[in-house]
């Protein structure tokens, strides 16, 4: 997942920056709104992490103008050392998701972009397709050729990871920091018990070979054959 963290004040744009990059996610900075919008318009994010107040454009001309001028719906959380009510109406009004008062904490932060990308996701793949898999995200139902399967809610969310990422590969630490709560410590092996449960179950859905495993690396999924 990538964001864009739109900061003029460089050691927090560091901090928040290398947070998010330890937590899994690739990470794009810019310290005024003009680069930001540059890079905005250059790149598909999954969140932008946008200040009010920049130098030149601010936070809320930044926000307008992704809304109102390009029609995107990239979630956009505004951060503010404004704590007037009416700043934060302001920022919601003109089209931002959510906002977070500073001084905040990194953990929130993670937190609140996580539920706007799957918010966001859910609103926009209702239902995802792989190969024979189907996901439908409204019910959180995986199937194949119409017949449910039998997942436990972290084989499902482990599984909808891979989906929602085709072609990545994710190490075990990422799947840990993604699937576990904040603060778990797993076991050396967790990660690979859940993938052989996913993939007996799959196998006995007919669904083979679909969870490839990269050595030293990690797991994701396989690339589907262009039979065309």
């Amino acid at each position: 997942m990538k964001l864009l963290v739109v900061e003029d004040e460089k050691k927090l744009l560091e901090n928040v920056a290398a947070f998010l990059e330890r937590k899994g996610f690739l990470v794009d900075t810019a310290q005024d709104a003009e680069d930001g919008l540059d890079l905005a318009l250059e790149r598909n994010y999954d969140c932008i992490i946008l200040d009010v107040i920049l130098p030149g454009m601010g936070g809320y001309e930044f926000c307008r103008f992704l809304r109102e001028e390009i029609g995107s719906d990239v979630p956009i959380i505004i951060i503010t050392a404004l704590g007037e009510i009416d700043s934060r109406i302001e920022g919601l009004k003109i089209g931002a998701d959510d906002y977070l008062p500073k001084p905040f904490d990194l953990r929130e932060l993670e937190a609140r972009v996580r539920a706007l990308i799957r918010r966001n996701q859910l609103r926009s793949e209702p239902v995802i397709r792989y190969g024979p898999l189907t996901y439908d995200s409204r019910s959180g139902v995986f199937s194949c050729s119409k017949k449910e399967l039998s997942l436990t809610s972290r084989e499902s969310s482990i599984l909808e990871l891979f989906l929602r990422n085709p072609g990545t590969v994710f190490s075990r630490e990422e799947i840990t920091d993604k699937i576990w709560e904040t603060g778990f410590e797993s076991r050396s092996n967790i990660v690979d018990v859940y993938i052989r449960y996913i993939r007996r179950k799959l196998e006995a859905a007919g669904i083979l070979d679909i969870i490839q495993t990269v050595p030293r690396k990690g797991y994701g999924l396989r690339r589907l054959r262009d039979d065309g």
